[in-house]
């Protein structure tokens, strides 16, 4: 942030014109090193009724421990969220006070956060800053967007396969929970996804990260080499029509609340040219468009939250408006949730399915352009090969797909159905170098229970069951699944036309609670959870399989973890 002092001239001189505020005379050069602090304000992105802005200061004093970084609005300015800072207001005095993780502050140390904010009429730029009441020197402040509400792209730039050649971000938060299981330091250094599943979780929550500090913690991580950092995107209004479990925050109508108050500071934050030479790659709402498919209309897996939603069109412009906001950064890749086999793998879902996600990719603004690729299993079960029978075998004069597992469907596993639906929709309309992310977190279905071999050809069920690897009582089942271990370890480039095997889903965080838990996060009770529920039409009235005791979706779940490792396929070492 070093610049001429005919240039720091001109930076405050633009900065009064825009307040109407008087600064105090700026230090000549000789005394510009003895300068206690530095204040670099930025807008990042700004609309009609609020903007997203980043704080980056320089404490050029004595080391500290915790500091508190505070400026006044000359206008009415309102924060509204934060992040990497706890950001207070009263009146139009700000207060920027640091969160434990970032309290430390050395001599010549800096520190960023940022904010987002209403206003109406002008957005005067502040211009007085304080670090522990002292006065700090502003270093810009003009940095305001040429394209009102849209962030500049960071100057990075897009590769095939933003998986080959790199590391990938160990998510320090999922690592330290994983360590501290029994045995768990064997898997603990996998990067596993970062999930931004509610407003605050852009800012931070009690012991999870905020964005920016992720990030942040990426670039150390990254050192020379390149590195991919991992988010999954969800909190569309009237999220997970279907299912209870993870509803999410917003009602069905609050498009706008998703955009401006969710993407919009996301998309802030993936544009700081900091963060640019980092790939990241975001999955983008999961369990979304697939249910307008299948759940929807006349069909008996119907729901009337997802014929609202399917009315309404707010999933379609949700995902549309994320994939244009976060598209438009250089080194951001955009990979859609596809669902799995077990639910899109059927004739009358496959290639529907692809066309909606082509009406999705080209709403509210976005482009094919904006999207690098799919992802499949996300949170999900289905197993990744299954090599004990084939969707051509026949036995008893039946096919396979007469099987009551596989009931028609076009697909036994996870990776023959990505590499299919790749070239479905490549057909759509995408361009022909998408490439597929398969979710192997929690499907190698080891242990024990797995097969050795194809089972007894006395029937083509008794063929099937005995032999699949997906021990679950039903495809349709999605909570906390019984008898379920980690699956192949995240590697870049696996298979023809994959990307890459990853751990979006991080083990041991749950799917859904087994009872009612009162919470403020926006997270229902679904009965798929409960281990005693009899099922309805999308698991074809079977069981749910779901593990007892489960936390809230999301929150820790020990017993599960330690399930995960015990039938991990691969084994573990």
């Amino acid at each position: 942030m070093s610049r001429s002092r005919t240039a720091m001239l001109a930076a405050l001189a633009l900065v009064a014109g825009a307040s109407g505020t008087a600064l105090a005379m700026v230090p000549d050069a000789g005394s510009i090193a003895a300068i206690p602090c530095t204040v670099d304000y930025q807008v990042q992105s700004q609309w009609s009724t609020g903007f997203t802005a980043n704080v980056v200061v320089t404490n050029n004093s004595a080391a500290k421990s915790s500091w508190a970084v505070k400026w006044s609005y000359g206008g009415n300015q309102q924060v509204t969220s934060g992040w990497n800072a706890k950001v207070t207001q009263a009146g139009t005095a700000v207060t920027a006070a640091n969160e434990t993780y970032n309290g430390t502050l050395p001599t010549g140390g800096s520190v960023s956060f940022g904010f987002q904010a209403s206003y109406s009429g002008s957005n005067a730029l502040p211009t007085t800053f304080t670090l522990d009441g002292v006065t700090c020197n502003v270093d810009s402040g003009t940095g305001g967007p040429t394209d009102p509400g849209t962030p500049g792209p960071g100057t990075g730039s897009r590769v095939d396969n933003p998986y080959a050649g790199a590391k990938v971000y160990v998510n320090p938060d999922w690592s330290a929970r994983a360590a501290a299981e029994s045995g768990g330091s064997r898997i603990s250094n996998q990067p596993t996804g970062v999930w931004m599943d509610r407003i605050a979780a852009i800012t931070g929550t009690t012991g999870a990260r905020g964005l920016r500090a992720h990030l942040d913690t990426a670039l150390t991580q990254k050192g020379s080499g390149e590195l991919v950092v991992q988010l999954v995107i969800y909190d569309l209004p009237g999220r997970d029509c279907a299912a209870l479990a993870s509803n999410g925050e917003l009602g069905p109508t609050e498009i706008d609340k998703y955009k401006t108050q969710f993407i919009d500071p996301i998309a802030a934050i993936l544009a700081d040219p900091k963060y640019a030479s980092l790939r990241i790659v975001n999955t983008i709402e999961i369990d979304s468009l697939p249910n307008l498919i299948t759940n929807t209309g006349s069909r008996a897996t119907a729901t009337p939250a997802c014929d609202t939603m399917k009315a309404n069109g707010n999933y379609v412009k949700g995902v549309g408006y994320a994939l244009n906001k976060l598209g438009d950064i250089p080194n951001v890749y955009n990979y859609i949730d596809a669902g799995h086999h077990g639910w899109l793998g059927w004739d009358d879902n496959f290639a529907p399915s692809a066309q909606l996600f082509a009406q999705a990719a080209t709403a509210e603004g976005a482009t094919v352009d904006d999207v690098q690729g799919f992802i499949t299993n996300t949170a999900n079960y289905s197993a990744l090969k299954e090599n004990n029978f084939s969707i051509n075998d026949n036995v008893a004069g039946k096919s396979v797909r007469e099987s009551k597992w596989v009931d028609w469907n076009r697909y036994t596993d996870e990776l023959s159905y990505a590499q299919a639906f790749r070239n479905q929709l490549v057909s759509a309309g995408f361009r022909s170098n998408i490439g597929m992310l398969i979710d192997t977190s929690r499907n190698g279905w080891g242990g024990t229970a797995r097969p050795a071999g194809p089972g007894a050809q006395t029937s083509v069920d008794t063929y099937v069951d005995g032999g699949r690897y997906d021990r679950r009582i039903h495809v349709g089942n999605w909570c906390n699944q019984s008898g379920a271990g980690l699956g192949e370890r995240p590697q870049a480039a696996p298979a023809a036309g994959i990307d890459a095997y990853v751990w979006m889903k991080p083990p041991g965080e749950s799917d859904g609670s087994s009872s009612a838990i009162p919470n403020d996060e926006g997270k229902g009770f679904d009965r798929m959870c409960d281990p005693t529920y009899t099922g309805n039409p999308r698991n074809n009235n079977h069981m749910s399989g779901a593990l007892p005791n489960a936390p809230l979706s999301g929150h820790w779940f020990s017993a599960q973890f330690q399930q995960l490792m015990q039938n991990a396929y691969p084994p573990l070492g």
